[in-house]
């Protein structure tokens, strides 16, 4: 509750915010959040992403994460395995 109160306060004030948005980190993070929008947005278009069906999709992210999954064992397996 107290956290809650607290972040109200915060996102509320107008100069804190201003400062924010005016900081290097803050600016550099949106910069890199719209250089990757538009990299997986083009990647998306060359790649035929774009007009997927929702199954489609669904299965494209089934098999994205069944390969993510297996890298990671991979990954895992390989820092074992070293001394």
């Amino acid at each position: 509750m107290v956290l809650r109160l607290l972040l109200r306060y915060l996102a509320n004030n107008e100069q804190l915010i201003e400062r924010m948005a005016e900081s290097y980190p803050m600016r550099r993070a949106a910069q890199i959040v719209v250089s990757m929008t538009y990299r997986f947005k083009n990647i998306a278009q060359e790649r035929g992403l774009h007009d997927m069906s929702p199954e489609r999709f669904k299965s494209f992210m089934e098999y994205f994460r069944n390969n993510l999954k297996q890298e990671i064992e991979g990954a895992k397996q390989e820092l074992k395995k070293k001394p």
